[in-house]
């Protein structure tokens, strides 16, 4: 299944999507979301740039939300991707999916 576009997201989800990802992604996504965060450089597999829309339009939302809730192996990517499904609630992971896909279509 390819990408699925986030349609009717409220503008305090796309928000809330900004500041979770900002404290718990930049550090190794970067704060652009491009890859490039502080510690990328000391990771055997580079994080993904959130940033590339062919890649991340390939992910549905729901491939996007498991690999965020239990981490890069549910979604046969990187073990180095943490879980983070016992600090963030469905929500919360739902509105940085939100964020993830304003990043990889800024025009949207």
């Amino acid at each position: 299944m390819t990408g699925m576009m986030v349609v009717n997201v409220h503008a305090s989800d796309l928000k809330t999507g900004a500041v979770l990802y900002k404290a718990y992604c930049t550090q190794c996504h970067g704060l652009e979301g491009d890859g490039y965060g502080v510690n990328a450089g000391y990771m055997d597999v580079q994080p993904r740039d959130h940033t590339e829309a062919k890649e991340m339009n390939a992910r549905s939302d729901e491939d996007l939300f498991k690999a965020v809730k239990f981490g890069g192996s549910a979604v046969n990517k990187s073990v180095l991707m943490p879980s983070w499904g016992n600090n963030l609630s469905d929500d919360e992971i739902r509105s940085l999916v939100s964020y993830l896909r304003v990043l990889s279509n800024p025009e949207k």
